[in-house]
């Protein structure tokens, strides 16, 4: 009788392990035409790319026959661009900075005006949401570049919005050919004109007071025209997240007398981490691959201070025909995408207990549970 009922379990354990060998076969199966479309389109060309970048390669020819064309030069491309005194480094380092400001005052502005019209719209009090939610979203729909050149227009130094800061008494700047940084301009406000001293020790080729200018007034536009064109699809996240949030949660917090604020903090925040966490890598993502705005409006001027890595990438290889150059700068850039993801999800990870109290916790649980078991 017993060697029955193991020689049954031993049969559906195996064919358990059967049908698990049978779906994962299937699966491969599946997803086998994705996975040869991506590899021929996507992986195979990052690889060309790679070779490209450790090469001198001029646009002539093919980059993979070598030849004084496409000479070998290992990470030369790179490490001219961190080491080598010259244009090539001023350029890239540059560009770095002005991104870096990019970056600093977009992703957070985007997402936490997302994340505010998010929560309006889903207020059940609201009336007309599908029309609020239709004009919030509409700039993420509009074509970028023409939104791009509306901007030209009305950031001109006779458009709409000097005109308007001259109906109240202030004269605006002239947006597109101003070149000082926002900082810059702050500390010229409070006496400092120039560099103090500390300040004019370099780094990678550039002072620190070049470093620390901030965004330029130019630059400035373009983020106010990223963080417009860009909240609508974040806000769409949010959304989806926040009517996600279990009802019970809700009514709970508000069983135990939580204001409106104790609720959001307390409660719909760390609910809605995931989606947080979402919004800020694809914000980081896409603002450290800004593009088409440069090109429309300016294409790095005034002064390169509206160059960005991604745009001087493309200059290096449509434009110096230094395809090498170009192609390493792509790879740094995304080498800064990567470790300053991985930098974001390790802060936005969620922080429990050490494993040591957590068997702290769980042995003085034990203990609890069996004292109420002897009473």
């Amino acid at each position: 009788m017993t060697s029955d009922v193991a020689s049954r379990r031993g049969r559906t354990a195996s064919g358990r392990d059967g049908a698990r060998k049978g779906d994962g076969a299937a699966g491969w199966l599946f997803t086998a035409p994705m996975l040869l479309i991506l590899g021929v389109f996507l992986f195979i060309p990052v690889l060309m790319a790679f070779y490209v970048s450790l090469t001198s390669w001029n646009g002539n020819g093919s980059p993979f026959t070598g030849g004084e064309n496409a000479q070998f030069v290992g990470v030369d491309n790179y490490t001219s661009l961190f080491a080598e005194d010259g244009l090539r480094r001023e350029n890239f380092m540059q560009s770095i900075g002005n991104n870096f400001w990019f970056v600093f005052f977009v992703v957070p502005l985007q997402t936490a005006l997302s994340f505010f019209l998010a929560v309006i719209v889903n207020n059940k009090f609201l009336k007309g949401k599908g029309f609020f939610r239709t004009a919030f979203y509409f700039p993420s729909v509009t074509s970028s570049i023409a939104i791009s050149v509306v901007f030209i227009f009305l950031f001109a130094n006779s458009g709409a919005v000097n005109a308007v800061l001259s109906k109240l008494g202030v004269d605006g700047p002239a947006w597109f050919s101003d070149a000082r940084g926002l900082f810059h301009i702050l500390a010229g406000v409070v006496g400092v004109d120039g560099a103090p001293g500390f300040a004019e020790s370099e780094l990678l080729g550039r002072s620190l007071w070049d470093w620390f200018s901030g965004p330029s007034v130019a630059m400035c536009v373009v983020i106010i025209l990223v963080v417009w064109t860009t909240t609508g699809t974040f806000m769409l996240m949010f959304l989806a997240a926040l009517q996600d949030v279990p009802v019970e949660v809700e009514e709970a917090a508000m069983l135990d007398g939580t204001t409106g604020w104790q609720k959001m903090r307390h409660v719909t925040i760390p609910i809605l981490k995931p989606a947080f966490f979402l919004v800020t890598t694809l914000g980081l993502i896409g603002t450290w691959q800004v593009f088409d705005q440069i090109y429309v409006m300016g294409k790095g001027a005034p002064a390169n201070t509206t160059l960005t890595p991604a745009f001087l990438s493309y200059k290096q290889s449509f434009t110096t025909l230094d395809y090498g150059t170009g192609a390493a700068i792509s790879f740094v850039v995304f080498a800064l995408i990567i470790t300053l993801t991985s930098a974001q999800r390790w802060l936005l990870r969620d922080r429990g207990p050490k494993p040591r109290r957590k068997a702290r916790l769980a042995s003085i649980a034990a203990s609890n549970t069996q004292t109420g078991a002897r009473k």
